[in-house]
C-alpha cells in the first residue's frame, strides 16, 4: 500500500490542480535552552490552529499536521542500540517507506550503499514507534512504515555545512534512484541539526501517533508547527508540513515559471560549494511536489550552496523595491542586483524557516497572510497565524508585534537574540558593493527620443492578414489612446469559442487567462501599485551561485512594451556588449519545418555570441506566412530551456499580429522578454493622418505603451502576481481546443482539458488568414469586424436581432409556440457553445409527459443572476425580484445592497425582496439587517465577465438613491476591490462562510466561482469549508461592465467547469454535502437539461431575463445610456422601461415546460434523478462534421464517477459549539423580549470565533435596522478573541475585550460598539503593541469602536459609516473607505487612503511630511484641523476613547489639547469634499435635504438631467 494516493487523472479531474493552505506556528527559547515543555507547547499550539486545517469525508483523517524540532541528542542516545558520535557529528533521516517488505528492503540497501559510496558511515536503523489506532480510517489504510537512519560524518568535515551538503547529495541520489525504479519513498528530513515528525494527521493526533514526542527526554529549543488545509480529501502523507527547511502558509502563483527558469539555469550552474557533486543533484526541483515543497527544495539548495537562510529568503521573496520610494539605496541595490539573477517566487506567503541555528520568518510583499508574535520576559517567542495559541500571563509579556509586508524576523539561537529586519537586511545589503556593480553594469535606453514613422510596404495587406478590422481600430486601439486604458464593454460574450468558430482564428484566441479565486487572492494593481513592478531586463543572465560585477551587465527597461525609438536602439546595436540577431518567424509550405528552422537559427546565433534574439515577421510577403507569434515564442522558449540555453539570451518579439493587452500578456507568459508591435504603430500613424487621434505620433505611442503596460499588470494581478519578472514564463493560461500533441511539444504544462486542433489546423488557419490579406481586391478597406457588435455577415452571436425579437414577443404575448421558435433558433442555428455539440442518446425510453414533475416544482430551482441595483434600474431590478417571488424561485440582489423598504410587500402585495443577498468584495450595504433578510447568502468570489477583477461604478451613475442603498456619497465613484480582503486563502473562505452562517443561521451559504481548469479542486476546498451551495459561472455570462480583454479572454464555458466540479466532488466523497448551481448564457430548456445532466441542481439566468424585460444588447450598460431603461439610473431613460414581471414569469415557465418535454423524451420523472446522468448524452453529428471541433475529446465531460450525485446531507457549520449559542443567547432573553439591559462576563480563546454575531442577528431579526438602545447588551470578554470578533453586531450591543484579537475584528459592524484594551496587569505600553490583527472593520457600516493599541494591515477597508479611534495601523489603511470617521493617534503604514472616496481620517503625527509620503495621494487632500465644530467632534471621540480604555496616549493628548490639536492632519477625498460642500450650499439656499442632494448631484455630473426621485413606474405594479 502506498502512502500517497492521488487518483490518476480521470474525466476532467487532474491531481496537478491541488492547493493547500494552513495555520503555522513557532515556539522557541531565544537563548536556545532546550526543554520537553517547548515540544509540548508546540503541539498544543497546533491544536489551537485546528480550525485553520481541514478534514474531508473521514473526519478523523486530517489534511496533515506535524512539527520540526532540533535533533534530541540525549533522547536518541537512550533509544538507539548503537553508539552515537557527539551531537552535530551525525545526521538522522526520517523516512516514509511503502508497506511492502521487498520494496522497503531494496530501498534500505540502496540507501546504505549510497552512504558508503559518498564516504560517510552508516551507524544503524531504527523503526519509529507509532500508534496507528489513534488516526483516521483513510490515514490508517495508507500509513507508511516510518524508519530513521543514522549517518556519521566523515572526519574530514570540519564545518557543519559541508556535512549537511553531503547528506543532501545522499538524499537526492536516493530520490532519483527510487523514481527510476518506480519505488515510493519520502525523506521527511535528513539533517544533523533538525528532524521532522509529521503525517496525515489532525493536530490532536500528532503526539498520540508518535510515541517519541511523548518522551520527556525529547527536548528542543524550538518547535515549528503546521496544520494543513487541502482542497482535496485524498490521503498524501508526504504533503503534510513541515518541509525540511520551511513551514509555509501560502501559494506560489508563479510556480510553473519559477520551475522552468530553475531548470534553464541548472545546466549553467557552477558551484564551488558542491564541486563535482552538482551533477548528482539535478534536477534540483521535484516537479511532482506541492508548491510549498518545491519552494522548500529551492530554499534548501541555495542555503547549502553557501547562502545564509536570511539571504535566501530575501532573494526568493523580495520586498517591493522598484515602485517603493521608502527603501534605502543600499537595500534597493541588493534587490535590484538579485533581480538580474532570478525572478521572485510570487504569491501570498508567510514562511518560517530554520537551519537549526537560526530561525526566521518572512511575509510576502503584499502582507496577505497573518503573522503575529509575542516575546516574553523569560525569553520565549510565540509566533503564529493567530494570537492566543499559547497561554501567557499578561505581566510576563515583554511586547506584542506582527510581521508586516516584506519584513523578516530572525532569531539567532547561538547569539541568543532577535535580529531586527533592519539589521539583517543592512548586513545582507552591505555584503557586496551591489550599487557599484549596478552603476557599472546596467544599461538604460534613451526613452525620450522622438518616434520616427514606420516604413512598411503593403501595410494594408499586412493588417488584413493579421485580422485587423474596423472594430479593432475604432473600438479597441483608438480608445486605448483616448481613454488611456483597456476599453470597457458589457453584456458578456455570446460568440463561439475559437475552436467552434467557422472562421480562421488567431492562435491567441485559444488561450484563456487564469485568475485567482479562493486559494489565493487577486491583487489591486491600481490602488496598490506600490507592490507591482514592470521592470524588464535584457541580455544574458549571470551565474546565480557566484555573485560578481559581471552579473549586473544587463539592459534595464521600465516596461516589456517597446516603442520604435527603443527597439531601434537595440537592433542598431547602439548598446555595445549586447549582440543582436534577427530571426525570421516565417514559413512557406510547412509550419513544422518553419519551427525547426527557427530553433536551428537560434542555436547558431547563440553560438555566435548573440544575447538578444529578435523574432520578426516583418519580412512577410505573399508567399512567406508568419508563424503564429505565440507558437513561435513558446516553442523557442521551451526548446532553449530544454537545451540549457535560455538564460544566455533574451527573446524580443517584432510582430504585426500583436495589438491587444491579451496578446502582450500571453507572449510574456510564454517567455517573451520584450515586444515591439510595429503594425499597431503604423495603424496609429494612419489614424493620426485621418484625424481620429489628436496627438503626435510620439505622444500616441507613449500613451499606448502606458495603457498596454497597465493592462498587462491588471492581467497579472488577476492571478495575484505583482511583477512582470515573475509573470514571464509562468504560463498563467489554459488552452481551450488545442490538442495534446501541440500542447506537450510547444506549450508544456498548459492545461487543455478537452484536446483539440493539431498543428495541421493551426497551419491551415494561419494560411487562410494570410490568403485573406493578400487576395486581389479593388476595395482597400478593412472588414467591419463583429466581435463585440452583431453584423449580418460577421461572427455568429447567440443574441442577435432575430433571437431577441422572437424571445421578447413570445414572453410579452405569453405565446409558447413562439418561444419554441426562439429555442429552435438558439439551440440549432449555430454551434455557439460547447453544449451545442451534444445530442441525446436515441435509444432512450420515453414516458408520458403527465408523469413528469410539474412546471411549478421545476421553476423553484431557477434563479436570476446577481445584477446590482446601480447597474440595473430600480424598475428592472424589482421586476426580477417580483417575478421570481411569484414563481417560488430566487432573485439575487447583486453586490449593490438592497433598499430595506423592499423587505416587506408593497401596497399592491408585490414581494420585491431578493431571496439571495450577495456579499461581494465591496460589501456595499452588507449589514446585519441585510443579512437576516435572506434565504441564501452568496459570496461572490468572481463573476463571469471579469473574474479576478473588482468593479467600478462611475460617479455619474451613483445617483442619490443608489448612494443611499450603498452607504456612500452621491456623485462620487465607487470601487469594489479585486479581492475580498477577508479571503486570501481557503481557510479564510471557510471563515467567511462561518461568519455568514452565524449572521443568519437559517440561510444557505453559497459561493460563486467562475469556471477554469482546476475549479473542481477549489470547489472541493469550498465544500470542506462548509458551503451549502456552489455556483459555477461561465465566462460568457456577465451583464457587468468589464475590460474587453476580460470579456473575451478570461474564464471557461460553464460546461467544463460544472462537469469538472461535479466529478471532482464525487471523487472526493463531497458531492452529497453541497448543491451545485450553474449560470452563463442559459437560454432554453435544452440548456438547463444539459446543465442538469452535467451535474447542476439549480440554474441561474441573467442575460435572457434582461432581454425579456426589453434589453436589445446595445452593450452600453456602463455608459448610463441604456435606451430601454433597463441598465440606467437616468430618470428620463427609465421612463422608456417597458418590462413587466409577468414577462419574466412567462419566460421561466416556458423554459420549465420545455424541460418537461425533454425529460419525458429521456424517461426522467424528476429533475433530481436527471442530475449527473451523462449516460443519456452523446457527441452529436455537428461536432463530428466541424473542421476544428471534430478534434475535441468531449468524452471527458461525460465521465461518470461512482457515488451519490446530488446533495443529501446538511453541512455541519458547528454553530452548536459556538460561544453565542452556549453562553450568550441563554442570558439574552430579557433584552430580546422586554429590551431590558443584560450584562455578561466571559473568558475567550482564539478558537472562539465570530463572538457576538448570533446574538446580534437575534436582535436584528426582532428590531430591524434600529436595533436596541445603546448598551442594552454589554458583553465583557477576557483573553485572545478568535477571528471576526463582533462581526455585524447591531446597535444596542457593546462588546468589551480585555486582551487582544485576531483578524477581521468588527467586520461589517452594523451599529454596535466595540472596545478593546490590554488587561490591567499588562506592563507594556499599549500604544506601542499590536492588539488587533489584519483587516479590522472591513465593510463596517455604522457603530463605534475604540482600540487601545496598534492594528495590522488594511484597517478600515471599505468602512462606510463607523467612527473609530485606534493608536496606530499597518499598510493600506482606510483603503476604499466611503464614509465614517477614523482617528489614528499614531503611525500609519504605507499606501494610506488608497481608493478612499468618502469619510474622513484624522492622523495624529509630529512628522506631517513623512505621513504625506506614506499616503496614496491620488484623490485625497490634506488639511489642518481648523473648523471649531469639527475639532470638537474629534476631541469628543478621543475623550470617549479615554473613558472606555484609559488610554495613556489619549490622556496625554487631551491634557494639552490646545497644542496637540495642531498635530492632527485631516485626510479627506477630493470628490467627497466637493460634493459635501455643494450639498451644504444647496441647503443654505433653502432646499430640503433630498432636493439639495439631487441638485448637488446634477451639478456635479453632466448625465443626470431630471430632478427628483422617480417612484416605481405604474407599469410594473399592475
Amino acid at each position: 500500500m502506498t502512502f500517497s494516493q492521488f487518483p490518476e487523472p480521470q474525466g476532467l479531474y487532474n491531481p496537478k490542480n491541488e492547493h493547500d493552505a494552513c495555520g503555522i506556528g513557532l515556539y522557541a527559547h531565544l537563548k536556545g535552552h532546550a526543554t520537553h515543555e517547548i515540544v509540548e507547547k508546540g503541539l498544543h499550539m497546533l491544536c489551537q490552529l485546528d480550525h485553520r486545517g481541514g478534514q474531508g469525508s473521514d473526519p478523523l483523517t486530517g489534511d496533515g499536521a506535524g512539527l520540526l524540532t532540533k535533533i534530541p541528542h540525549n533522547f536518541f542516545k537512550k533509544v538507539t542500540d548503537f553508539d552515537l558520535p557527539e551531537n552535530g557529528r551525525y545526521g538522522v533521516g526520517m523516512i516514509f517507506f511503502p508497506n511492502d517488505t521487498e520494496a522497503q528492503q531494496k530501498l534500505e540497501n540502496q540507501i546504505n550503499q549510497i552512504i558508503i559510496q559518498e564516504g560517510q558511515q552508516l551507524l544503524g536503523w531504527r523503526t519509529v514507534p507509532i500508534n496507528v489506532k489513534t488516526i483516521g480510517k483513510k490515514a490508517q489504510e495508507t500509513c507508511p512504515l516510518i524508519k530513521q537512519v543514522f549517518i556519521a560524518s566523515h572526519d574530514a568535515f570540519s564545518e557543519n555545512l559541508a556535512f549537511e551538503r553531503k547528506l543532501f547529495v545522499i538524499r537526492k541520489q536516493v530520490e532519483h534512484w527510487a523514481r527510476k525504479q518506480g519505488l515510493q519513498t519520502y525523506f521527511a528530513s535528513l539533517s544533523s541539526q533538525t528532524i521532522v515528525y509529521k503525517g496525515l494527521l489532525t493536530p490532536e493526533q500528532v503526539d498520540a501517533f508518535y510515541y517519541d514526542l511523548q518522551d520527556t527526554d525529547f527536548v528542543s529549543p524550538f518547535a515549528l508547527v503546521h496544520s494543513r488545509f487541502s482542497t482535496n480529501t485524498f490521503p498524501t502523507w508526504e504533503r503534510a508540513h513541515p518541509n525540511r527547511y520551511i513551514i509555509h502558509n501560502g501559494e506560489i502563483n508563479t510556480l510553473q515559471g519559477n520551475m522552468n527558469w530553475m531548470k534553464a539555469r541548472e545546466k549553467q550552474f557552477v558551484s564551488e560549494a558542491f564541486g563535482d557533486d552538482i551533477e548528482k543533484l539535478l534536477p534540483i526541483l521535484d516537479a511532482d511536489g506541492s508548491d510549498s515543497s518545491i519552494l522548500d527544495q529551492a530554499f534548501e539548495f541555495f542555503v547549502l550552496a553557501g547562502r545564509k537562510p536570511s539571504h535566501t529568503a530575501m532573494m526568493l521573496i523580495p520586498e517591493p523595491w522598484s515602485e517603493n520610494p521608502h527603501l534605502e539605496h543600499e537595500r534597493k541595490a541588493f534587490y535590484e542586483y538579485h533581480s538580474c539573477l532570478m525572478e521572485p517566487w510570487d504569491g501570498p506567503t508567510a514562511i518560517s524557516f530554520t537551519d537549526g541555528n537560526q530561525i526566521g520568518a518572512i511575509l510576502d510583499r503584499n502582507g496577505l497572510r497573518p503573522a503575529r508574535y509575542y516575546v516574553t520576559k523569560d525569553d520565549y517567542i510565540i509566533f503564529s497565524s493567530e494570537v492566543g495559541v499559547i497561554d501567557v500571563e499578561e505581566e510576563n509579556v515583554l511586547y506584542k508585534e506582527r510581521l508586516s509586508p516584506g519584513r523578516m524576523l530572525l532569531i539567532d539561537l547561538q547569539e541568543g537574540r532577535i535580529i531586527t529586519d533592519n539589521e539583517i537586511k543592512t548586513e545582507m545589503a552591505s555584503k557586496e558593493p551591489y550599487e557599484l556593480w549596478l552603476t557599472n553594469g546596467l544599461h538604460h535606453l534613451d526613452e525620450d527620443g522622438e518616434e520616427s514613422g514606420i516604413i512598411l510596404e503593403n501595410a494594408r495587406s499586412k493588417q488584413r492578414a493579421f485580422g485587423y478590422t474596423y472594430e479593432d481600430i475604432h473600438k479597441y486601439l483608438i480608445p486605448v489612446i483616448t481613454e488611456g486604458k483597456d476599453p470597457i464593454g458589457s453584456m458578456g460574450n455570446d460568440t463561439p469559442l475559437a475552436v467552434l468558430s467557422d472562421n480562421p482564428q488567431s492562435l491567441f484566441n485559444y488561450f484563456k487567462q487564469l485568475f485567482a479565486q479562493v486559494t489565493n487572492p487577486p491583487i489591486d494593481a491600481i490602488r496598490e501599485k506600490i507592490v507591482t513592478s514592470t521592470m524588464t531586463l535584457l541580455g544574458a543572465e549571470g551565474n546565480l551561485l557566484h555573485p560578481g560585477p559581471q552579473n549586473a551587465k544587463r539592459i534595464q527597461l521600465n516596461s516589456p512594451v517597446l516603442t520604435s525609438n527603443e527597439f531601434n536602439q537595440i537592433t542598431d546595436n547602439m548598446v555595445y556588449e549586447f549582440k543582436t540577431a534577427v530571426l525570421q518567424t516565417l514559413f512557406s509550405e510547412d509550419l513544422e519545418l518553419g519551427l525547426q528552422s527557427l530553433f536551428k537559427n537560434a542555436a547558431e546565433a547563440i553560438q555566435d555570441g548573440a544575447t538578444l534574439l529578435v523574432l520578426s515577421d516583418r519580412e512577410m510577403n505573399e508567399s512567406s506566412i508568419p508563424i503564429p507569434v505565440l507558437l513561435a515564442v513558446s516553442a523557442l522558449h521551451h526548446h532553449l530551456v530544454q537545451k540549457g540555453l535560455r538564460t544566455k539570451v533574451s527573446l524580443i518579439v517584432e510582430s504585426g499580429e500583436v495589438r491587444e493587452v491579451h496578446h502582450f500578456a500571453a507572449l510574456i507568459g510564454y517567455g517573451a522578454d520584450a515586444i515591439y508591435p510595429y503594425l499597431t504603430y503604423k495603424t496609429f500613424e494612419e489614424a493620426i493622418q485621418n484625424e481620429h487621434i489628436n496627438l503626435s505620433l510620439s505622444e500616441t505611442v507613449k500613451t499606448y505603451k502606458r495603457g498596454i503596460t497597465d493592462g498587462i499588470v491588471k492581467v497579472m494581478s488577476k492571478m495575484g502576481i505583482s511583477t512582470v519578472q515573475s509573470y514571464r514564463g509562468a504560463q498563467i493560461f489554459e488552452a481551450v481546443g488545442i490538442g495534446k500533441e501541440v500542447i506537450d511539444r510547444y506549450f508544456p504544462a498548459t492545461a487543455s482539458q478537452i484536446d483539440g486542433i493539431t498543428l495541421a489546423e493551426i497551419e491551415k488557419e494561419a494560411t487562410q488568414r494570410h490568403q485573406l490579406g493578400y487576395k486581389e481586391t479593388i476595395d482597400d478597406t478593412l472588414d467591419s469586424g463583429s466581435d463585440f457588435q452583431w453584423r449580418s455577415t460577421g461572427e455568429h452571436h447567440a443574441f442577435n436581432p432575430k433571437t431577441i425579437h422572437t424571445l421578447q414577443w413570445a414572453c410579452r404575448k405569453n405565446d409558447y409556440s413562439l418561444f419554441k421558435t426562439f429555442s429552435k433558433l438558439a439551440d440549432e442555428e449555430r454551434t455557439t457553445f460547447l453544449r451545442n455539440l451534444f445530442s441525446f442518446v436515441p435509444e432512450s425510453t420515453s414516458i408520458p409527459i403527465d408523469e413528469v414533475e410539474p412546471v411549478e416544482e421545476i421553476v423553484k430551482r431557477f434563479k436570476t443572476g446577481a445584477m446590482s441595483f446601480g447597474s440595473l434600474s430600480q424598475e428592472a431590478h424589482e421586476s426580477l425580484a417580483i417575478a421570481m417571488n411569484r414563481l417560488g424561485g430566487k432573485s439575487n440582489s447583486g453586490e449593490g445592497g438592497e433598499d430595506p423598504a423592499r423587505f416587506i410587500p408593497d401596497e399592491l402585495g408585490n414581494n420585491r425582496r431578493s431571496s439571495i443577498k450577495q456579499v461581494a468584495s465591496g460589501r456595499f450595504g452588507v449589514k446585519s439587517h441585510y443579512l437576516v433578510n435572506a434565504d441564501e447568502l452568496q459570496i461572490k468570489m468572481a463573476q463571469g465577465a471579469k473574474p479576478g477583477e473588482g468593479g467600478q461604478l462611475p460617479g455619474n451613475k451613483v445617483y442619490p438613491w443608489v448612494a443611499d442603498v450603498r452607504g456612500s456619497t452621491p456623485g462620487v465613484g465607487l470601487i469594489s476591490p479585486p479581492p475580498h480582503h477577508d479571503i486570501y486563502s481557503i481557510e479564510d473562505m471557510a471563515q467567511l462562510i462561518h461568519d455568514l452562517k452565524n449572521a443568519n443561521r437559517e440561510a444557505r451559504i453559497s459561493v460563486k466561482l467562475v469556471a477554469k481548469s482546476g475549479v473542481g479542486t477549489i470547489a472541493a476546498g469550498v465544500a470542506k469549508g462548509a458551503a451549502d451551495v456552489i455556483v459555477i459561472s461561465g465566462y460568457d455570462g456577465g451583464t457587468g461592465a468589464s475590460p474587453k480583454t476580460s470579456i473575451k479572454h478570461t474564464g471557461l464555458p460553464w460546461e467544463l467547469g460544472l462537469a469538472e466540479t461535479h466529478q471532482t466532488l464525487m471523487l472526493n466523497g463531497l458531492r452529497e454535502r453541497v448543491t451545485l448551481e450553474t449560470d452563463g448564457k442559459l437560454m432554453t430548456g435544452k440548456d438547463v437539461v444539459l446543465a442538469a445532466l452535467l451535474g447542476a441542481e439549480e440554474y441561474g439566468f441573467a442575460t435572457a431575463p434582461l432581454v425579456v424585460l426589453g434589453c436589445v444588447m446595445m452593450r452600453a450598460c456602463h455608459l448610463d445610456t441604456c435606451p430601454v431603461g433597463v441598465a440606467t439610473q437616468n430618470p428620463e431613460l427609465r421612463k422608456k422601461y417597458m418590462g413587466d414581471p409577468e414577462h419574466v414569469v412567462n419566460y421561466m415557465r416556458f423554459v420549465a415546460e420545455e424541460i418537461r418535454e425533454i425529460m419525458a423524451e429521456l424517461g426522467f420523472r424528476t429533475m433530481e434523478e436527471m442530475v449527473g446522468r451523462t449516460d443519456v448524452l452523446t457527441v452529436g453529428d455537428r461536432a463530428k462534421k466541424h473542421w476544428k471541433a471534430k478534434h475535441l475529446d468531449l468524452s471527458k465531460l461525460l465521465y461518470q464517477a461512482e457515488g451519490i450525485r446530488t446533495k443529501q446531507i446538511s453541512q455541519n457549520h458547528k454553530i452548536d459549539q459556538s460561544l453565542d449559542m452556549n453562553e450568550i443567547l441563554p442570558v439574552l432573553q430579557p433584552a430580546l423580549e422586554t429590551k431590558k439591559s443584560v450584562s455578561l462576563n466571559l473568558p475567550i480563546k482564539n478558537t472562539n470565533r465570530v463572538a457576538g454575531t448570533i446574538a446580534g442577528s437575534e436582535i436584528t431579526k426582532r428590531y430591524g435596522e434600529e436595533g436596541l438602545s445603546e448598551d442594552t447588551v454589554t458583553l465583557n470578554f477576557t483573553g485572545s478573541a478568535g477571528q471576526s470578533f463582533g462581526a455585524f453586531v447591531p446597535r444596542g450591543m457593546t462588546l468589551y475585550l480585555n486582551g487582544d484579537s485576531n483578524d477581521y475584528f468588527g467586520k461589517g459592524l452594523s451599529g454596535g460598539k466595540l472596545i478593546v484594551a490590554p488587561p490591567k496587569s499588562a506592563e507594556y505600553l499599549a500604544d506601542d503593541n499590536v492588539i488587533l490583527g489584519n483587516v479590522a472593520f472591513y465593510g463596517a457600516t455604522s457603530g463605534e469602536a475604540y482600540i487601545n493599541g496598534l492594528a495590522g494591515e488594511r484597517f478600515g477597508v471599505r468602512n462606510s459609516g463607523a467612527n473609530i479611534v485606534v493608536e496606530g495601523i499597518g499598510d493600506h489603511g482606510c483603503e476604499y473607505m466611503t464614509g465614517g470617521r477614523v482617528v489614528v493617534l499614531g503611525d500609519v503604514g504605507k499606501n494610506f487612503g488608497a481608493g478612499m472616496s468618502g469619510g474622513i481620517a484624522y492622523i495624529y503625527t509630529h512628522q506631517p511630511l513623512l505621513l504625506k509620503q506614506l499616503c496614496n495621494k491620488e484623490g485625497i487632500e490634506f488639511e489642518r484641523l481648523i473648523d471649531s465644530e469639527e475639532t470638537e467632534t474629534v476631541k469628543q471621540m478621543i475623550i470617549q476613547h479615554f473613558s472606555y480604555t484609559q488610554s495613556k496616549k489619549a490622556a496625554a493628548i487631551l491634557q494639552n489639547w490646545k497644542i496637540q490639536q495642531s498635530h492632527f492632519v485631516k485626510v479627506i477625498p477630493t470628490d467627497y469634499k466637493e460634493m459635501i460642500k455643494k450639498i451644504e450650499e444647496e441647503k443654505k439656499a433653502g432646499y430640503t435635504e433630498d432636493e439639495a442632494v439631487m441638485n448637488a448631484f446634477e451639478a456635479g455630473t453632466s448625465s443626470a438631467k431630471a430632478s427628483g426621485r422617480p417612484g416605481p413606474t405604474k407599469l410594473i405594479l399592475k
